[in-house]
């Protein structure tokens, strides 16, 4: 009996969703298209250096999609289905102070977590989860209404939830059940032809478009589907050339002569899709939503600590130079990242400001001197050779940003309602599954990395930029040194 492993179910899944997609969406198709031309020229230009941040393989099959749910039961089942997947919940994110405009969603990732899993398939999922209770976008009355309309609807069959939690547990499905799996859980995210109630989903949207693609309809569905492209500002051009609308701008980082940091985003704009609506009398008619859009992707280098206080001091500083300057926002934040970003990954690991994986170097000539204790020398003097950890994760900005400019309402927040608490403690707390850290996955890369070259160089420790010595019993001390 033929079976298929966790990932391959991933993989399986991610194919069938992008296929979904593409007859959903046929501009994804064109995306998906354009990515990899781009990434073919890419290739054929910059050789090896192309595949520095990820082989070409893995790059073209990589995908993030983007779903939204409205209640913690329904972020619960999610879980279990991309528990299935071999997916974790990586990351919180919360969009309802985010700028340009606030979102009532927090959010999380579910996503591999080992390298080695990545490395296979990297497929992601970024998940909103609805907060009917905040009183700066709902009041008493609606939000009332809201979690009364969540509790009648049922998101996802009982058949694909069982057979979720049978893949889990065995870490994966025989054929048979696999592919029942893989229909019932594709079918669980396309876009229901049921009839939208027009009145409600009107109501929610002068809230936030968002709250009413979550609480205006039955069914959830793939908001959006992401390709990885190794030059996200040829693929801009590019489709741009081909008369598809991008939204204006590029979000996260921007494009320099230094290294490629985090993630940068953009998208082309949500499309006008045909829905049939409800009206109050009964009778069904057609309109259409603008709701769902096509993102891209370009991944750089994951930041510890310091590096995201850097990043967040550069992206404050455009803040304040932009609103006097007649230059577009990307070309004011090269010139501030020109002025205080290291323009090397080796100042980077110099400075603890970037995640890397650390090899002995082999071609360094022997010349009977003894290996330093402290990465920065061991750098410096051509011990050790720095592999850069791609950022796996999301930016609140971005995400907002990326969200901001595919609505097709302006939204209403006041200040007069309280917010409630939400954080990666309760969301942990409420999908029953811990929500991770992703500093604390690239620090695991980071320091297993470093154990590694200390057993080779003979080292009882090696420590990092600023750390105390420590020695090498296993894990990280209260100082930051890797031990």
């Amino acid at each position: 009996m033929t079976y298929l492993e966790t990932w391959r179910l991933r993989a399986e899944f991610a194919r069938r969703l992008s296929d979904l997609y593409g007859t959903e969406v046929p501009a994804y198709t064109t995306l998906v298209d354009v990515s990899q031309r781009v990434n073919a020229k890419v290739l054929s230009e910059r050789g090896a250096s192309a595949e520095r941040l990820g082989s070409i393989g893995r790059v073209t099959a990589e995908r993030h999609g983007a779903i939204r749910v409205g209640t913690p039961a329904e972020l619960a089942q999610v879980a279990r289905i991309f528990g299935a997947l071999g997916m974790s919940p990586v990351g919180f994110y919360d969009l309802r102070d985010a700028a340009p405009r606030p979102i009532p969603v927090v959010s999380t990732a579910f996503r591999p977590t080992a390298a080695p899993e990545l490395a296979k398939n990297p497929f992601r999922v970024f998940v909103s989860l609805l907060v009917p209770e905040d009183g700066r976008f709902f009041d008493a009355d609606l939000t009332r209404r809201l979690h009364a309309f969540l509790s009648r609807r049922r998101l996802f069959p009982d058949e694909l939830l069982t057979l979720a939690d049978s893949a889990e547990a065995d870490g994966g499905l025989d054929t048979g059940r696999a592919a029942r799996f893989l229909d019932l859980a594709v079918a669980a995210f396309a876009l229901s032809d049921e009839p939208v109630d027009r009145g409600w989903y009107q109501e929610l949207e002068a809230v936030s478009s968002v709250a009413a693609d979550i609480g205006g309809v039955t069914t959830t569905h793939i908001n959006h589907l992401t390709p990885r492209v190794l030059d996200i500002d040829e693929l801009y051009r590019e489709m741009s050339r081909r008369g598809v609308e991008m939204i204006d701008e590029i979000q996260g980082p921007p494009r320099w002569d230094g290294p490629d940091v985090l993630l940068r985003q953009t998208s082309f704009r949500a499309l006008a899709e045909p829905r049939r609506f409800r009206d109050a009398d009964g009778t069904v008619g057609s309109g259409e939503l603008r709701v769902r859009f096509g993102e891209v992707e370009a991944r750089g280098i994951a930041l510890t600590t310091a590096g995201r206080n850097l990043y967040d001091a550069l992206v404050a500083e455009v803040d304040r130079r932009q609103p006097g300057s007649t230059s577009p926002r990307q070309d004011v934040a090269r010139q501030v990242w020109s002025e205080h970003m290291p323009r090397t990954e080796r100042e980077l690991a110099a400075g603890d400001l970037a995640f890397f994986t650390y090899e002995i170097d082999g071609t360094r000539p022997l010349d009977g001197t003894a290996p330093p204790a402290g990465l920065s020398r061991l750098l410096a003097e051509g011990w050790v050779v720095p592999r850069p950890i791609v950022y796996e994760d999301f930016l609140p900005r971005s995400a907002a940003g990326i969200f901001s400019s595919n609505l097709t309402s302006a939204g209403a927040v006041t200040d007069t309602g309280g917010g409630v608490h939400r954080d990666a403690e309760w969301m942990s707390a409420a999908i029953g599954r811990r929500v991770q850290e992703p500093g604390e996955l690239y620090e695991a890369q980071r320091a297993e990395s470093l154990r590694q070259v200390a057993a080779g160089l003979g080292l009882d420790a090696i420590h990092l930029p600023g750390d105390e010595l420590s020695s090498v019993a296993g894990g990280r001390t209260a100082h930051g040194g890797v031990r």
